[in-house]
């Protein structure tokens, strides 16, 4: 199948660390059907760029400062006004779950920055045409990848707690049922303060700051929650 077009595929690059936005320009300028049109350091501008610009093709970095790519994603994911840019995420490493997401908002393809020069060209060509690309392989059927994806993801979050002790799990399962502090105390029997030190070590150990953020993480990394009364 020949992917090449009359018209040069217009790519914009977000990525914050220059060298490796220079480096990856240069790669793809030696593709005579390929023209980098706009850089971005951040995701904020990268929004920014997609939305002026409207290229073809943007290589959108996962993790970068202000705004990072699933954010910048799901931005342009809910705006009408980016047109119909084909978003491809560059990431050094990517978890199931954030394969799942990516793609649910828009994504087209994910790739590991890690991969050999002709996988990146390809995917651009593979997204190009109309197909997915996720990690090293074109993806033809979406709908079928996603349902794999998402049912080992939910399988491995079952048997992984992240390090949750047994009454944690039982704070968190009480905070996703809507209980407050005073709440999980009685219940549980023990004092406020001790509700307060279990969730400050959950928070440090999944990484979230709020309860709002501890129950959205609960639900999507599908935590072995207990039914509280």
């Amino acid at each position: 199948m020949d992917n090449r077009r009359s018209q040069p595929i217009r790519i914009v690059i977000a990525d914050d660390h220059p060298i490796f936005r220079d480096g990856l320009r240069r790669l793809l300028e030696t593709e005579t059907d390929l023209k980098v049109i706009g850089e971005a350091c951040d995701g904020a501008e990268a929004v920014k760029l997609a939305r002026q610009l409207k290229p073809d093709i943007l290589l959108l970095d996962l993790a970068m400062p202000r705004q990072h790519g699933l954010e910048a994603l799901r931005e342009m994911s809910t705006s009408s006004n980016h047109g119909s840019v084909r978003i491809i995420l560059l990431t050094a490493a990517a978890e199931k779950k954030q394969i799942v997401e990516a793609l649910q908002l828009g994504a087209r393809g994910v790739v590991l920055k890690d991969s050999a020069t002709q996988l990146l060209l390809k995917s651009i060509y593979t997204v190009m045409s109309g197909e997915y690309w996720v990690g090293r392989e074109s993806v033809s059927n979406l709908v079928q990848y996603l349902r794999n994806l998402m049912q080992s993801s939910g399988e491995e979050a079952r048997q992984r707690k992240f390090g949750l002790t047994p009454r944690e799990l039982e704070i968190v399962s009480a905070v996703v049922a809507g209980y407050s502090n005073k709440e999980i105390a009685e219940y549980f029997k023990i004092s406020e303060d001790t509700v307060k030190h279990h969730l400050s070590n959950i928070f440090d150990k999944l990484g979230v700051s709020t309860r709002l953020e501890l129950a959205l993480f609960a639900v999507n990394q599908s935590l072995p929650l207990k039914p509280i009364a």
